[in-house]
C-alpha cells in the first residue's frame, strides 16, 4: 500500500547511482502470475543494471503476493534501495532508468483515485468512507436519535388534540434536522483528518439534499457528484457507484481546466501552454544550455524533463492534472500550467 509518506520518500530520494523504475500492470482479469512474470522478463531486457534486474525478479519471484491489479517497484542496487509498492487499480506496464524514481505515473493515479471522500445519508445517521487509490482506507459511521413516527387513526387530526400530528410532525422534524447536522459535524472532521480532495454524497434525493445544503462551502466546493444507494449497501457497492460517478466528474474538470488554462496563456494571465514554456516557468528548459540564465551555474542534463516537472511540483504541494485521451486532451496537446494565486 503506498502511503503519503512513501511517496514524499519517492519524491525526495536522491543517490549517486541510477534507479530502476518498473510499473506491471498485473490485473487478474487479463492474465496469471506466469504470464506477468514472463512480461516481466521481456521488459527487463534491455536494462544493463544487472543487481537491480535480480533484486526485482526476486521479489516478482518470492514476496509478491499477487493480491492487486498492478505493482510499483523501484530500486537501486549500488545504493541499498529497494521499493515496493502492491496497487489495487491497473496500471500501463513500462520500465525507467533514471537518477531518481520515476514518479510521473503515481501522478496519473493520484490525479485519477486519490482523496475519495463519500458520505452515505439518512435522517438517523450517516455511513463515512475514505477511497484512496483504489482502497478502502478508513470507514466509519455516526447515528443519532431515531425518528419516531406516531401511527395514524385514534384521534382527530386537528393540531393540538389528542391524536393530533402536528407537534409530532414538528417534533420528528427537528429530530431528523439535528440529525443531518450531527451528521455533517462528524464527516468534515472525518474529511479533513484523512485529506479528502473530493466528496461524494449518497442515499435519497431529499436526504441528499438536506446534507448537502447544511455543509459550509468550503465542503461543498468539492462535491463532485451525488448518487442514490441504500444505507445498507456494501462497501463494495458504494465504493463502484462513487468512482463512476466521480471519474465522469474528472472528465468535466479536466475540460473545464484546459479551456481556463488556454485563456489565460492567450491573454497572459500566470497560465503558459507547450513545454518549453511550461518549463520555463518552473526554471527548467527543454533546451541545451552550458550556463542557467537566472543564476549563472552550470546546467545538468536530465533524462526525462517531463517527470522532473511533475516532481518539483508535486514536492511544493501543487497539483498534478494527466489529461486522458479525449477532446480536453487534444485542445492541450503538451502540457501547461497555471499559478495557484
Amino acid at each position: 500500500m503506498l502511503t503519503d509518506r512513501d511517496l514524499q520518500e519517492l519524491l525526495n530520494y536522491q543517490g549517486k547511482s541510477p534507479v530502476l523504475s518498473v510499473y506491471l500492470n498485473t490485473d487478474p482479469t487479463e492474465g496469471n502470475a506466469d504470464a506477468y512474470k514472463l512480461r516481466l522478463r521481456s521488459m527487463l531486457k534491455e536494462v544493463d543494471l544487472p543487481g537491480d534486474v535480480s533484486a526485482v525478479a526476486q521479489y516478482v519471484d518470492h514476496e509478491h503476493n499477487w493480491s492487486g491489479n498492478s505493482v510499483a517497484i523501484f530500486s537501486s542496487e549500488p545504493e541499498g534501495y529497494f521499493k515496493a509498492f502492491p496497487l489495487a487499480v491497473p496500471l500501463r506496464s513500462r520500465v525507467r532508468v533514471g537518477d531518481r524514481p520515476n514518479v510521473k505515473p503515481l501522478a496519473d493515479l493520484l490525479d485519477s483515485y486519490g482523496g475519495y471522500g463519500v458520505v452515505v445519508v439518512d435522517k438517523i445517521g450517516a455511513r463515512l468512507f475514505y477511497f484512496h487509490l483504489g482502497e478502502l482506507r478508513e470507514q466509519e459511521g455516526v447515528m443519532g436519535e431515531i425518528v419516531r413516527h406516531t401511527k395514524r387513526g385514534g384521534g382527530s387530526a386537528a393540531a393540538g388534540r389528542r391524536g393530533g400530528t402536528a407537534g409530532q410532525t414538528d417534533y420528528t422534524d427537528e429530530v431528523a434536522d439535528r440529525n443531518i447536522k450531527d451528521a455533517v459535524d462528524f464527516a468534515t472532521h472525518f474529511f479533513a483528518e484523512n485529506n479528502v480532495r473530493r466528496v461524494l454524497i449518497g442515499g435519497t434525493q431529499d436526504n441528499v439534499a438536506l446534507f448537502r445544503n447544511e455543509l459550509p462551502k468550503s465542503w461543498q466546493s468539492l462535491v463532485v457528484g451525488t448518487f442514490n444507494i441504500s444505507m445498507n449497501a456494501s462497501a463494495n457497492e458504494v465504493q463502484a457507484r462513487a468512482m463512476e460517478i466521480g471519474q465522469h466528474a474528472e472528465e468535466r474538470r479536466e475540460q473545464q481546466l484546459v479551456e481556463l488554462v488556454i485563456t489565460n496563456a492567450a491573454k497572459g494571465r500566470g497560465a503558459v501552454v507547450q513545454l518549453d514554456d511550461t518549463l520555463k516557468a518552473g526554471f527548467v528548459s527543454a533546451v541545451e544550455l552550458e550556463f542557467c540564465p537566472y543564476c549563472g551555474g552550470a546546467c545538468e542534463q536530465i533524462p526525462d524533463v517531463v517527470d522532473l516537472a511533475v516532481r518539483k511540483v508535486m514536492q511544493t504541494g501543487g497539483e498534478v492534472e494527466v489529461l486522458h485521451q479525449g477532446v480536453a486532451a487534444g485542445k492541450l496537446n503538451q502540457i501547461g500550467a497555471v499559478l495557484r494565486y
